[in-house]
């Protein structure tokens, strides 16, 4: 069955949203590394998750009065090229040396559409992680002349500040509150000092669920048992006490990044805007140092949350139209009565947001196309990329692997036969290897026990080269681990999953298809020399 696409004739005219004199104002909650898990999400899951056990009731207030989807995804699960595409609206592939994480330089030729809405006559700032790292950091939203941060950005790194003050006497509760006052401080600061004659857009980034964190900082922090954890990891993960921890510590990072939103929300209705502010929540990308999370096509990398309330957004209401979160640029434009510059590969949610409907509100919303080229990876012999595009529909997931004769995670540097199964292997000696991977207790588990033939199928899930095609059926394979493309039976729909994908990348220009030596196997997007 051909992919509905979109026309011209379905497009919406941007201005339909509001009137330049009564435009709302716009706060985008974005958090590194989060994924799809907040509370919310725990009556969408067929079985018991992760989602059953975090608690995030702030988050959950956004579902309860505007829209969830259920089936939003990033474009590439890696922060710099994730949020290139969101900046632009232009898939990652088309955002110049945006298209990789280190190393990239933005171009300023590029319209991003902080800047549009400035233009447009919106007062804008950021608290936090807009792009970056990069070149000038956080360049699409006027690097840091709109930066509000003076209260503190501790709360960054929660686990780390609040474990650290309580074992200098304070209590939780007080180290707690303390990194919440930051939040506060940051954003009170911002509405106070802004322009108030007219609307505002405010960005906050916090890096809060990034690793680091503390180990066993989601049991003493957050009181999540990672007990509870047990039968509810996906699939590819194992589940051992190791791994429950890890992901409860994980959990405990999002449920701080909850709190924030909470503080968010509050001040905005304390400072009476919240009735005028489309609120808008979701990360970059997946889990980092987790099997198939960040950095992977699979919807563990590249699904995340997306939730929205505000002016005309009729809730509460569950949406299963695909978005990509590049749709987000033409969609915060709309909102602005802001005409979308030329060069645009998303499509505005605002039609979507605005309906009554839940379920599948528009039929064309049908399908995403994520990828990637180079993040970090500097075991690799020039860092060269590991080049992957996907194309996720309703029923199946398919990945074509450019470089399959690659490693996915980048080499096997610091891992060698003479390191024991049963060795306790450290974060920091972990690093270096699968540089792709975040090193973490979870990477440090999976190197120790990779000849233990009951886990040798995890270690080689995350690590072992990949075929050239993967195809997933995900009617009967949800956790995405048994790869059909093989299979005789499945060779129409790989067929047709393969065509759809290339007329797509090649209709829109992906230099990884229409370019005889693509420019990402070239400097500046690789490196001429290995580092070390």
């Amino acid at each position: 069955m051909r992919i509905v696409v979109w026309t011209l004739a379905t497009l919406v005219v941007a201005g339909g949203v509001a009137r330049a004199a009564d435009r709302p104002n716009i706060v985008f909650c974005f958090a590194d590394d989060w994924g799809r898990y907040a509370s919310a999400y725990a009556a969408l899951d067929k079985k018991p998750t992760a989602n059953s056990v975090i608690r995030t009731p702030n988050i959950d207030s956004i579902a309860a009065r505007g829209v969830m989807f259920r089936n939003a995804f990033i474009n590439a699960p890696s922060c710099t090229p994730c949020r290139s595409a969101l900046l632009s609206g232009r898939y990652f592939f088309n955002t110049g040396s945006g298209a990789i994480l280190r190393g990239a330089v933005w171009d300023e030729k590029i319209p991003a559409f902080p800047l549009l809405l400035r233009d447009a006559g919106y007062s804008i700032g950021k608290t936090g992680k807009v792009w970056s790292p990069g070149e000038p950091a956080d360049a699409p939203i006027g690097k840091q002349q709109y930066a509000y941060q003076k209260s503190g950005m501790a709360f960054n790194n929660f686990s780390e500040q609040v474990t650290q003050a309580v074992q200098s006497g304070a209590t939780i509760e007080q180290a707690r509150a303390r990194m919440l006052a930051q939040v506060r401080g940051n954003m009170e600061s911002y509405l106070k000092s802004r322009d108030q004659a007219k609307p505002f857009f405010y960005w906050f980034g916090p890096t809060t669920v990034h690793r680091t964190w503390i180990k066993g900082s989601g049991k003493a922090l957050w009181g999540i048992d990672p007990e509870s954890l047990k039968g509810k990891l996906p699939g590819f993960l194992p589940d051992v006490p190791e791994v429950r921890e890890d992901f409860a510590d994980y959990l405990g990072e999002a449920q701080a990044f909850d709190a924030y939103v909470g503080v968010i929300l509050k001040v905005l209705k304390d400072s009476g805007q919240l009735d005028n502010t489309l609120v808008v929540v979701s990360g970059d990308h997946g889990a980092p140092g987790f099997p198939g999370g960040k950095c992977n096509l699979y919807d563990f990398g590249t699904g995340v949350a997306l939730l929205a309330a505000g002016p005309k957004v009729s809730g509460p209401r569950v949406v299963d139209d695909f978005v990509n979160l590049m749709d987000l640029a033409p969609t915060f434009l709309d909102v602005g009565n802001v005409k979308h510059p030329s060069g645009m590969n998303s499509r505005s949610l605002w039609p979507v947001l605005s309906a009554k409907e839940s379920g599948q509100v528009d039929p064309a919303r049908n399908y995403v196309v994520t990828g990637r080229e180079r993040h970090v990876d500097t075991a690799r012999e020039g860092n060269k990329p590991y080049p992957q595009r996907a194309l996720r529909t309703q029923d199946f997931l398919y990945i074509r692997n450019f470089a399959s004769e690659r490693y996915p995670m980048g080499d096997a540097k610091a891992v060698s036969d003479k390191t024991a199964p049963s060795a306790k292997i450290l974060e920091n000696e972990t690093f270096a290897a699968f540089a792709d991977m975040d090193a973490g207790p979870t990477k440090a588990w999976l190197v120790a026990h990779r000849k233990d033939p009951q886990w040798r199928w995890h270690y080689d899930y995350a690590f072992a080269k990949r075929p050239a095609e993967e195809l997933y059926d995900l009617r009967t394979d949800p956790d995405q681990t048994k790869n059909c493309a093989s299979d005789p039976a499945y060779a129409a729909v790989l067929k047709a999953q393969s065509g759809e994908l290339m007329r797509i990348l090649t209709e829109a220009s992906d230099p990884r298809v229409v370019e005889k030596e693509c420019r990402f196997d070239r400097p500046p997007f690789v490196e001429t020399t290995s580092r070390n």
